[in-house]
């Protein structure tokens, strides 16, 4: 779940599988436990499989990845289908790894962290090798190197984009992009609060990581990413992957992360939250009681873990 409403939910698709080990081609021998595998971040259906399941799982078929970048940004979808539930989004630049290709829907997974659903196939280019990052919530794509040319476009933060630096602009193949709206890919934001805050009156949208919107989950992931730090999609996720879990006698303190049943934010201070949330619709900073308070009558744990990232 990624969302402050308790009316909202979020299913785990899991699978029961066994350890295993490919004994000799064509031969599968069963030598492990049994577990279970998070749909979410394995890619699998009935009919097909990533080809690095096979030593896990049996399936009828194995797909090879194919490697694919978003031409913009897209809905990662749980079905093939405009409406299907989104599950997470691309931005542009960021790879897509095809499993299999149906009707216009491409399945399989995101690269940077191993998200798995349906994606648009026209929505998918071959991969380059990108150069540069968006840096600011929106960055103008002009039709030529000058702030007076016609804007024929957006490009979200952390949108990845191949071009030559070119007289105070980056040229793109799809036009221009002014230089103070990009930074170099690998540069590193200093404090993923910072990078938080950037987002603030942006819609709050299921799924999304910063176009048209984005949600509590995809808000600490992007903000985390800009720093270096790889992070999780889902809230459960990042509960258990991000930082270590603080004493009930600690003091919050910027950029301390703050788990509630489905929903997750980022300390601006000890007492204030940046949090993407279906009670405004927005990201917005506010008091962490006041959080607690709106929870507190459907949660016995309105909050579940305060966790601190140790640099």
């Amino acid at each position: 779940m990624r969302s402050e409403s308790p009316s909202i939910s979020r299913r785990c698709a899991t699978e029961p599988t066994t350890g295993g080990r490919l004994a000799s081609a064509g031969a599968f021998h069963l030598d492990g436990p049994t577990r279970r595998l998070d749909g979410r971040i394995n890619a699998f259906r009935r009919d097909i499989a990533d080809v690095a399941l096979a030593g896990t799982l049996f399936a009828p078929h194995y797909a090879a990845p194919m490697p694919r970048v978003a031409s913009g940004s897209a809905m990662i979808r749980t079905a093939p289908g405009d409406d299907a539930e989104a599950a997470s989004q691309i931005l542009p630049g960021e790879e897509f790894a095809v499993l299999d290709v149906v009707a216009g829907w491409a399945w399989g997974y995101s690269k940077h962290d191993h998200y798995v659903g349906y994606v648009a196939a026209d929505s998918l280019a071959l991969p380059f090798e990108p150069g540069f990052r968006v840096s600011v919530r929106e960055a103008l794509l002009f039709s030529g190197p000058s702030i007076k040319s016609p804007v024929i476009g957006t490009l979200p933060f952390g949108a990845r984009l191949a071009g030559e630096a070119e007289g105070g602009f980056v040229a793109l193949a799809t036009g221009f992009v002014h230089d103070r709206h990009v930074a170099p890919l690998g540069e590193r934001a200093d404090d993923a609060v910072t990078v938080a805050e950037v987002f603030l009156g942006m819609p709050y949208l299921w799924g999304g990581r910063g176009a048209d919107g984005i949600d509590c989950s995809g808000l600490v992931q992007v903000a985390l990413g800009a720093t270096g730090i790889a992070a999780p999609r889902d809230t459960d996720m990042q509960r258990e992957a991000l930082g270590e879990a603080l004493a009930e006698t600690d003091r919050l303190r910027r950029g301390d992360i703050v788990n509630f049943p489905g929903h997750i934010g980022l300390m601006v201070d000890d007492f204030r939250l940046i949090h993407a949330n279906a009670y405004w619709m927005s990201v917005v900073i506010e008091p962490l009681a006041d959080v607690v308070a709106r929870l507190a009558p459907n949660h016995d744990r309105p909050i579940l873990s305060r966790r601190r990232i140790i640099s």
